[in-house]
């Protein structure tokens, strides 16, 4: 396979937020995996544990979707503030219907993002919130002066407003919003993002569930004047079937080829919900937010019903650098993703034990990759591409890097890169394992971890590189 590289010819720029990242309060995301209090033995600042906040800033996380996801539409955002033994006590009726001790709220979470130094995206309850309680919680968060909702934030210990950089008018409305039609939902839209009055904040609608293109047209036909960004959530299953998921190891090869193939069509489903929002905004001033993606198999076998928590493996990771390969490609629609989850759910970066904590394959990933972040994408012109290989290449600040995922699960792919100048590879890293569904345990927390590649040839203008099956391969050239 040959890839000619001209390193003046970019494509369009890749936005940091496509590495962006959605923490719900579902399963041990919130508590635990950030939230353990401030009487925790776990080493924790204000109560949220350090050791994650350190591993996310390894990624460079650049934004964190809050609080949901489904519940987003059932939470109340005056039952999270204040002296936190006096808060309302609530069932998280979409996730295993637990009590929501609402200990993490408001004042915690952008304490998080100031840890991180990342947007804050938040989403808002249109499902079964009222107009004047949004208006209230964008008032609370963003106002200087001496309204009451700012008083009442500065009794509860802060001062200054936060930065809210996205607010989201709904989820899933389609759904657990609210099993609403998109006729209904963009009148409602149009009324809830009025009241949604803070200056510089970035509106996002709520867009349609993987290939609802009608969703998409109505949205964009009646309330596009009145959004920045249109969300898209999808999903990816190794069986198709939301009965029977498949399971997160152990899994048949049957399962690999076909959860591929399901993560490959986030491309076309891309390239025909941008082909209907560029009929009404062909200038693309308007961002398609893919906020929710990922995979999604049966949940491990032992774990609390509703919580949702499965392994990742390098399966996962495949998936990882598909998906945000597409969304390079895509990056002059799309402007945030958000991969769903960021702890103990779904497709997670970090999965926790009480104290323990460990990496996983995807984890990885989104920090080999992160130096695609703000770069520029190289118009990359491949000869005689198999279909097992997925890459891409960009630019920033005179160094190009290179992602390449061999999906294939037994066959070795010899790419020669050609440039237009000489070049030096000045870092490479690989991501590989021998087995289809190697993952990391608490007993074994480096099991399928970033290591030095060397198995590349760099001569003048010319690259070769030879890529093992099942690995996800950064090249950093000068």
């Amino acid at each position: 396979m040959k890839i000619l590289i001209n390193k003046s010819r970019t494509v369009h720029g890749i936005n940091r937020n496509i590495y962006g990242h959605f923490a719900e309060h579902l399963g041990r995301c919130i508590y635990e995996g950030i939230w353990v209090g401030e009487d925790s033995e776990i080493a924790h600042l204000r109560g949220i544990r350090q050791d994650v906040v350190a591993a996310l800033k390894e990624l460079s996380i650049p934004v964190l979707r809050w609080p949901g996801g489904c519940f987003a539409d059932e939470y109340h955002w005056k039952d999270g503030i204040g002296p936190r033994d006096g808060r309302k006590k609530t069932i998280n009726s979409h996730w295993g219907g637990v009590i929501e001790s609402n200990q993490f709220g408001t004042h915690e979470f952008f304490d998080l993002c100031e840890m991180l130094d990342c947007a804050a995206y938040v989403n808002g309850n249109l499902g079964s919130g009222t107009v004047a309680e949004m208006n209230e919680w964008v008032e609370y968060i963003t106002f200087d002066g001496d309204s009451t909702m700012a008083e009442l934030r500065r009794e509860n210990g802060r001062d200054k407003p936060w930065r809210l950089d996205f607010f989201g008018v709904g989820n899933e409305n389609w759904a657990c919003g609210g099993h609403m039609r998109p006729e209904f939902y963009a009148d409602l839209y149009r009324q809830y993002q009025t009241y949604v009055r803070a200056r510089g904040v970035y509106k996002v609608a709520c867009g349609a569930n993987s290939d609802d293109y009608n969703w998409t047209r109505v949205l964009m036909e009646r309330a596009a004047g009145h959004m920045h960004g249109l969300s898209l959530h999808y999903y990816s299953l190794p069986t198709g079937n939301w009965q029977d998921k498949g399971d997160a190891t152990g899994f048949p090869a049957e399962q690999w080829h076909d959860l591929i193939k399901t993560t490959r069509r986030m491309d076309e489903l891309i390239a025909r919900h941008s082909a209907i929002m560029d009929q009404y905004d062909p200038d693309k001033k308007i961002g398609l937010l893919v906020d929710e993606w990922g995979t999604w198999y049966n949940q491990e076998p032992g774990s609390f019903p509703g919580f949702l928590y499965q392994q990742n493996s390098i399966r996962d990771a495949m998936v990882a650098a598909i998906n945000l390969h597409i969304f390079h490609k895509h990056a002059d629609r799309v402007t945030m993703a958000n991969i769903a989850q960021t702890i103990n759910v779904l497709q997670a970066m970090i999965l926790t034990d009480g104290a323990k904590m460990l990496l996983t394959p995807t984890y990885h990933v989104f920090e080999m990759l992160k130096h695609h972040q703000d770069g520029h994408l190289l118009d990359a012109f491949e000869t005689d591409a198999p279909e097992h290989i997925s890459q891409s290449a960009s630019i920033k600040n005179g160094e190009i890097t290179i992602s390449i995922c061999n999906h294939s699960l037994d066959a070795l792919e010899r790419l020669e890169y050609i440039f237009d100048s000489d070049i030096a590879v000045k870092e490479a890293h690989i991501l590989a394992a021998d087995k289809m569904d190697a993952h990391n345990t608490f007993d074994a927390p480096n099991q399928v971890a970033k290591k030095p590649f060397a198995d590349f040839t760099a001569n003048n203008a010319t690259l070769l590189v030879n890529i093992p099956p099942m690995s996800v391969c950064r090249l950093i050239i000068r």
